[in-house]
């Protein structure tokens, strides 16, 4: 046998030991993204007088409206018919069929609270001052009055107020001249648990009696958070959540007359919250485990657990317990599907499914379920993402990836669906939601690694992710780019800036441009938050304005070489348009591709089905234009016709 011969069975025995040596992969049936956005979005708010009826919204006509869903046929009643805005569920009234919803206009989070009677067209406008954010704090004890925090009465701070059922006339509960949060309100409205910020890992909780007009502090100097969970019953116990002298945060039962506080629960895990039932039967905890939550339930007087149903692949995302606290109302999340809502029945141990949010069209086996990975860093911190394979990756046909960043600052990505992010991985790009340091959910020292850091440390993890997807055999190592909103917009737009030869492209919705700008100008309302966010971001009236210029993308944009796509809403008043408009413009100075889409009905984040469906298009577009990689079996028909071409002329 000649030696060319040899060197072509060689070769060919070598592509065919390959693709047998690899792990199996194959081509999943590819959807539409109109098929993907035919998922239905639900929410739920609690159950009617007879706990046969449940409150909920839904997106179904394309916007949420709110509905009422009947739990024997499983079958939407539409309550509300808006075509403009969306309407999101808060609670039917006491004793009544009619319902509470809130709403802004556009999206720009000057939210109100309506009433509105099933059949009616026309809902009243419980809060109805200009220029108001208004949001609901729960009924009274004996129901016939609603608490609500608005800043109708001082733009930057709210106050809680407390609205007659009979009348709706308001009555000040609690006037917050301090720059206090309320928190919790105790049931005979004697106490109220309030919290103040003081950096964004840090806060204050206090107990104002307002029989007495005095205000404790419960919390001491350390650095830690303290959340209130809630008061029972008897005026005697609060409840609260506190990492103070541990990495994660437990759950502490605190005695009002007393004063003695007593650690209660803990996990290896951050307890994100605890709740009560009406009557105090039972209570759950919510732990953040690695992006995931685990929900317990306990009888609250043994504090003995009660078992809890088990769903596949079921992430309990709110449990609502009726008050006849016979039944749970479970909203149950996926990372192949959106939530749906099940009904528990505690004494017969019935699980009912009562919704079925996936379009029929898809089957959730040509999804990908989320895995969480980790990967050490430039200075060896180990960094936790969520991973999403796609079902055709291999050595032969190598995805293009993403490198995808939450909002922030101080966000988690958490494992869950995500139309965006199937839709992408169908389409066959890998996606890694990288975690980096100060996202929340891995302990305090983690949350504060990027205090005054940010664009460095932050920065360099979501490059450290890159370098992760690089070194796997079925990416495209030339075809990764990174993917972000408001924060996580931010950093998109400085790894082009500052490391501008990393990523092949970027995807930036909303983000932050001008870090000057963005901080003087927080919504009015933010102002109780402002302190802590200049503690951690920098403030932008000080010294730190050169670390903020500096770090700014805006003041770096010619270094932007490579193609960008920009999303934003005409009425973001968190990240304001102008960011978007300037470095778009910006970087078109440069020659560089730049594709900028502006939703005149959005605000900070994309509600409307037709506009996050035009996002995801245009996603696409522009990926499979300027990131997507040759297919390792394109480049392997071509050297197959190089063989051929050696074999014709031996």
């Amino acid at each position: 046998m000649s030696n060319s011969k040899t060197f072509i069975l060689a070769c060919l025995a070598l592509i065919a030991l390959t693709s047998c040596s690899e792990k199996k992969s194959r081509m999943p049936k590819q959807f539409t993204i109109e098929q993907l956005y035919s998922n239905l979005s639900v929410g739920a708010a609690g159950f009617n007088a007879d706990e046969t009826k449940i409150l909920v919204d839904n997106n179904s006509t394309g916007i949420f409206n709110v509905y009422e869903l009947n739990i024997a046929d499983t079958a939407f009643n539409p309550l509300t018919r808006s075509k403009t805005d969306s309407y999101f569920a808060v609670d039917y009234l006491p004793g009544s069929s009619k319902f509470i919803y809130n709403a802004d206009r556009g999206g720009n989070e000057n939210s109100h609270l309506y009433l509105m009677k099933p059949g009616d067209s026309v809902a009243k406008d419980l809060t109805p001052w200009p220029e108001s954010k208004n949001s609901f704090s729960g009924w009274s004890a004996d129901k016939k009055s609603m608490y609500i925090s608005s800043n109708q009465r001082n733009p930057q701070f709210f106050d809680t107020w407390k609205l007659d059922t009979a009348t709706w006339k308001p009555t000040m509960l609690y006037q917050n001249t301090e720059g206090l949060d309320f928190a919790d309100i105790s049931k005979s409205e004697r106490y109220v648990a309030l919290t103040r910020s003081i950096t964004t890992d840090k806060n204050e909780l206090y107990l104002f009696d307002r029989t007495t007009k005095t205000t404790k502090r419960l919390s001491n100097e350390n650095d830690a958070t303290w959340y209130p969970t809630g008061f029972e019953k008897n005026d005697s116990i609060l409840y609260y959540t506190t990492n103070d002298g541990n990495e994660f945060s437990y759950l502490v039962k605190y005695n009002i007359n007393s004063g003695k506080a007593e650690k209660i629960f803990e996990d290896k895990w951050d307890v994100a919250g605890m709740s009560l039932s009406e009557n105090e039967k039972y209570h759950t905890i919510f732990i953040n485990e690695d992006g995931k939550n685990k929900v317990l339930l306990f009888d609250h007087a043994t504090n003995k657990q009660v078992n809890f149903p088990e769903i596949k692949d079921g992430d309990v995302l709110g449990v609502t317990i009726s008050p006849s606290e016979k039944n749970l109302l479970l909203t149950v999340g996926s990372s192949t599907s959106p939530a749906n809502l099940y009904l528990y029945n505690l004494e017969s141990k019935n699980l009912k499914q009562l919704t079925s949010t996936l379009n029929k069209e898809i089957d959730r086996n040509d999804l990908v379920q989320a895995e969480v990975v980790r990967f050490k860093s430039f200075d060896g911190v180990e960094i936790p993402a969520i991973y999403y394979k796609p079902l055709q990756a291999d050595r032969k046909n190598k995805a293009g990836a993403l490198v995808w960043v939450h909002g922030g600052p101080g966000g988690q990505s958490r494992v869950g669906f995500s139309n965006s992010i199937q839709y992408l991985v169908n389409q066959g790009y890998a996606v890694l939601a990288v975690n980096n340091r100060g996202s929340s959910g891995y302990g305090k020292t983690f949350y504060k690694m990027d205090n005054k850091d940010h664009s460095n440390g932050d920065l360099k993890d979501c490059i450290y992710g890159k370098k992760w997807l690089a070194e796997q055999d079925y990416i495209d190592s030339t075809a990764i780019g990174i993917y972000g909103g408001s924060y996580g917009g931010c950093m998109v737009l400085g790894a082009l800036a500052f490391h501008p030869d990393e990523f092949k492209v970027g995807v930036d919705l909303f983000g932050v441009a001008n870090w000057l700008r963005t901080l003087r100008s927080i919504p009015p309302y933010w102002e109780s938050f402002r302190k802590a966010l200049y503690d951690e971001m920098g403030d932008p009236n000080t010294a730190d304005s050169v670390m903020l210029k500096n770090t700014s993308p805006l003041y770096n944009y010619e270094k932007i070489t490579k193609p960008l796509i920009v999303f934003q809403g005409a009425n973001d008043v968190r990240v304001l348009p102008v960011e978007s408009d300037e470095i778009v413009t910006g970087v078109r100075k440069n020659g560089v591709p730049v594709e900028y889409v502006v939703f005149p009905d959005e605000g900070h984040g994309f509600v409307k089905k037709e506009n996050q469906i035009t996002t995801a298009k245009r996603t696409l577009e522009f990926l499979d234009k300027y990131l997507k990689p040759k297919t390792k079996a394109a480049k392997e028909v071509v050297f197959r016709q190089s063989l051929a071409q050696s074999h014709s002329l031996i």
